[in-house]
């Protein structure tokens, strides 16, 4: 509504001065004007909100392993809640810790007329490239070349004949890729790292991986904490008049580790088109929009403890989850009494000499 005043103000103006509006200048004005209103909403949610999931902080075609987090605000207000007889303990815990070493990966190629001369301007280019990080504090044990491919380069020649034309291709040069892999320890070292490389015409940053020492007294950190967590959830399910030891319990757990290069997402900022163009009927020549990135890290609205929160520049994210689950132990019948059921045999005895004479046999001695 804050648009469409203006715009009518403008027409009652042009009116009181007679100007001679076209219908064409009046459709390309209400044109922008539907574009604006359906811009307004992205606009005042800013221009993160205008994003593309397609890259991360590498020029290689990856989406990373890892889901790609915009995370909306829930509502928490009247919720309707199941009770249930299964009492259910599900904690999480998050660590942000900060890499203790970077690893910066440039791809170089280099062309030239024979095997020899390739592999000396190859040289040569590094050679620079190490003598300008040396000076920086990065030493050559730090440095390491990666060889990609050495391939010959050909063109095709052309042979005429009397009737025909021959094309045959033939090796003309040689291209040699090599990968150089920096390692550094601080982040204020990468502007001297890049600026090295770019002096040498090395500009194609393939990745930056970090790394981090004793993962695992990190998972023991995050174990501890959640450990603590149950033992609050029972006292606090005893306190409601549970008892645990009336349960039986089945657990599920799991852990994970991101790096920064997963969670780096793209957007091209709002622009419009130029109201002098369309008042004056010129074509518009549209220009390529600057694509911008930022780091968008896990967000803490769903765990329960978050060890290191405020970050200032991208860190590995490390999580652990466990799952509890207590189900009533089934009730015990109580047990019915044994009834034996014993059989008394009787044997009897019949005389062979004709005469009716039975007698029991008695067998109970």
């Amino acid at each position: 509504m804050w648009f469409l005043i203006p715009v009518l103000s403008v027409e009652l103006y042009t009116i009181n001065q007679k100007t001679m509006i076209t219908m064409k200048t009046i459709n390309s004005i209400l044109l922008l004007f539907l574009i604006s209103c359906a811009h307004l909403s992205a606009q005042h949610r800013g221009n993160y909100n205008e994003i593309t999931q397609d890259i991360s902080r590498q020029n290689i075609l990856s989406s990373g392993n890892a889901q790609i987090y915009n995370p909306t605000a829930k509502k928490q207000i009247n919720q309707t809640l199941h009770p249930s007889n299964i009492l259910t303990v599900d904690v999480k815990a998050l660590q942000n810790v900060s890499a203790t070493t970077y690893t910066a990966i440039f791809n170089v190629s280099q062309m030239g007329p024979s095997a020899e001369i390739t592999n000396q301007l190859m040289k040569a280019r590094i050679d620079q490239i190490k003598n300008r990080l040396n000076a920086k504090g990065i030493t050559q044990n730090n440095i390491a070349i990666d060889v990609i491919s050495f391939i010959p380069i050909y063109e095709v020649e052309v042979t005429k004949k009397l009737f025909s034309k021959t094309y045959t291709e033939v090796p003309k040069g040689f291209e040699l890729q090599q990968n150089i892999h920096i390692q550094f320890t601080k982040t204020n070292q990468f502007e001297a790292i890049l600026e090295a490389c770019a002096q040498s015409e090395v500009y194609n940053l393939v990745k930056v991986d970090y790394y981090i020492e004793n993962i695992q007294d990190v998972y023991k950190n995050l174990q501890d904490q959640l450990l603590k967590l149950i033992e609050e959830k029972k006292a606090y399910y005893k306190v409601l008049g549970f008892d645990m030891s009336d349960y039986n319990v089945a657990i599920a757990d799991d852990k994970y580790c991101y790096f920064p290069k997963d969670f780096y997402q793209s957007y091209q900022a709002y622009n419009s088109t130029s109201v002098e163009a369309l008042d004056k009927n010129k074509g518009v020549t549209t220009a390529k929009k600057q694509t911008s990135y930022y780091y968008q890290p896990l967000t803490y609205e769903n765990y329960d403890v978050v060890i290191n929160p405020s970050i200032l520049e991208p860190v590995v994210q490390i999580g652990m989850n466990i799952k509890l689950a207590f189900t009533p132990k089934p009730i015990e019948k109580a047990a019915l009494p044994i009834v034996e059921t014993k059989i008394d045999h009787k044997y009897y005895v019949i005389s062979p000499n004709g005469t009716i004479d039975v007698k029991e046999l008695n067998t109970k001695k």
